[in-house]
């Protein structure tokens, strides 16, 4: 498996953005739907391909301003790429059907127990203390301030100064745990969202005082 993870994410690097949706980000992911592949008996070589390609047409989404969506293009991409690195037919269908549906705006519903693996992997890398760094580290990129429970978020600007992490958490983050679809990714996202609470509680007294 080593050898085979080794040219994956060879394929993955010229497609690689930096900040939160780096590398890091499809390391952890694969670190994540492993386990819970392992948990639940799901084809990990199918999962370990899903989540070191799940992003690569982020940058054409970047590019479009959002016109593209990466998900759709990350399949598409990542077909030619499995054949070449000996994928069956049936196996690159898999792959590439986990990455098309592992957004939550692509408006197809992860079906294979791979899919829904992924998507429960990529969307606990948004919660507890890691979704936490990372919305810190996207609003740091866009200029924001670092908090701003006085505003509401409806009436405040993604991509904006006033786009803080709380906002994040607010508007996306807060609502992952209703969303995730395996059990062990239930029992994980409530966790960590129970950290989150807390670690904006204490944000807002130490900013309030």
């Amino acid at each position: 498996m080593e050898e085979e993870l080794a040219a994956l994410r060879a394929a993955a690097a010229p497609f690689a953005e930096s900040g939160a949706h780096g590398p890091d980000h499809s390391e952890r992911v694969l670190r994540t739907a492993l386990a819970l592949g392992r948990e639940l008996g799901a084809n990990l070589r199918i999962l370990a391909a899903a989540a070191l390609l799940h992003d690569i047409g982020r940058p054409e989404e970047s590019a479009s301003q959002g016109k593209i969506c990466h998900a759709r293009r990350g399949a598409e991409l990542a077909a030619p790429i499995l054949r070449r690195l000996g994928y069956s037919e049936a196996e690159t269908a898999a792959v590439c059907a986990a990455i098309r549906t592992h957004r939550f705006r692509s408006g197809e519903r992860p079906e294979s127990l791979e899919a829904q693996i992924l998507f429960d992997a990529d969307k606990l890398d948004c919660t507890g203390a890691i979704g936490i760094g990372r919305a810190f580290l996207f609003a740091g990129q866009v200029g924001a301030k670092l908090h701003n429970p006085e505003c509401d978020p409806a009436q405040t600007r993604a991509y904006s100064s006033e786009d803080t992490a709380y906002r994040e958490f607010l508007v996306k983050l807060c609502k992952i745990k209703d969303q995730m679809l395996t059990a062990p990714g239930r029992r994980l996202a409530l966790e960590r969202h129970e950290f989150m609470l807390a670690f904006f509680a204490e944000l807002t007294r130490e900013t309030g005082e």
